[in-house]
């Protein structure tokens, strides 16, 4: 008999460091776009799969000296290579049981449909579930103030992923709204985007799962994709060094995050003519590195949404508290709107 401790217990050995289990009727209310029950109409239960970030993945972007670990064991490659291995052997799992399971992939929810819907009465493919809701709906911890997800067990640092299946697994209870995030506005304060509103402000993203309300920022997305990739003079050094002259407060930007993203990745990509002021050919450095070499650019190491989360005195913090030692060992390195470096006492 297959039972949800079964699969808890196999996916943690598997690799897993969270998991969760929702019924299917806690995703009602969905948009058709991002409800599961369109990839799998007989599906039953929503397995949600986490692991971990760890704490020092963030060590060389805090200190200046060394990115690519957020972008590859912390973002990127975390999504796409470490945490499949414990989705697909789970679904395995499910399957020698008899049930089907669904492994999906977790793609980006907000992203519309290339194509047109192929069969009537249905949204065009394809259907991504925000990880982060199915995530509050399997019981595994809430979404914060920064739209972050939030686990007793790790904080902010942890990655997502879903199975579904047909089989009817007892679902976990959902986690009392702000009993992890205590909205303390460290994440407002510390973004270098500057795209979360502060609670006063009243800007709020709201859903409700089973009549339990969860609210969060309407985070500005535009503001925060120029950030992550790299054309934020106050995140990336490398575009201060590749494009002195360029002047873009990222603050100021009202662009969406479609636009963020043909604009950060096309400039990330990019080559010009080699000049003796620009040998390389490449319009910043960095970023076609990391591009060709890894797939993804990320620099701004989330210093507010899960940097400052982490650190702070609530509940969220609470992960971090438990390491020997405090994670900011000196001031904090910064860059201003203009790419001068300096630090914040």
């Amino acid at each position: 008999m297959l039972t949800a401790a079964a699969v808890k217990q196999y996916a943690k050995a598997a690799g897993a460091d969270l998991c969760g289990i929702a019924n299917i009727e806690r995703f009602e209310g969905a948009p058709a776009q991002m409800d599961p029950r369109f990839i799998f109409p007989e599906a039953r239960s929503a397995i949600i799969i986490g692991r971990r970030i760890p704490r020092g993945v963030y060590r060389g972007i805090e200190e200046g000296t060394h990115w690519s670990n957020y972008t590859f064991y912390g973002y990127n490659r975390l999504n796409s290579l470490f945490m499949p291995k414990a989705q697909y052997e789970t679904a395995c799992f499910v399957e020698d049981h008899g049930f089907e399971a669904v492994p999906v992939y977790p793609g980006v929810s907000e992203v519309q449909p290339h194509s047109p819907p192929v069969r009537a009465g249905q949204p065009g493919p394809d259907v991504y579930p925000q990880m982060r809701i199915a995530a509050m709906a399997a019981g595994l911890g809430e979404i914060g103030w920064s739209k972050v997800f939030l686990s007793r067990e790790f904080g902010p640092r942890q990655r997502l992923c879903m199975i579904l299946t047909d089989a009817e697994l007892e679902p976990d209870p959902l986690v009392e709204p702000n009993s992890i995030c205590n909205l303390c506005m460290a994440c407002v304060d510390e973004c270098p985007g500057h795209c979360i509103p502060h609670i006063r402000e009243g800007k709020v993203v709201e859903i409700q799962i089973e009549g339990v309300t969860y609210r969060w920022a309407d985070v500005h997305m535009g503001r925060c994709t120029l950030t992550h990739h790299g054309l934020n003079k106050e995140a990336s050094p490398f575009l201060a060094k590749d494009c002195p002259g360029l002047r873009m407060d990222v603050s100021e930007q009202e662009c969406s995050e479609e636009e963020a993203y043909k604009l950060t990745h096309s400039v990330g990509r990019a080559d010009w003519r080699r000049t003796p002021e620009f040998p390389t050919g490449h319009v910043i450095d960095y970023a076609w590195t990391m591009l060709h070499g890894v797939g993804y650019y990320a620099v701004c190491g989330a210093r507010g949404c899960i940097r400052a989360c982490m650190m702070s005195n609530g509940p969220a913090g609470e992960p971090d508290r438990r390491f020997h030692n405090e994670f900011r060992k000196r001031p904090m390195w910064t860059l201003s709107p203009e790419g001068v470096p300096g630090v914040e006492e």
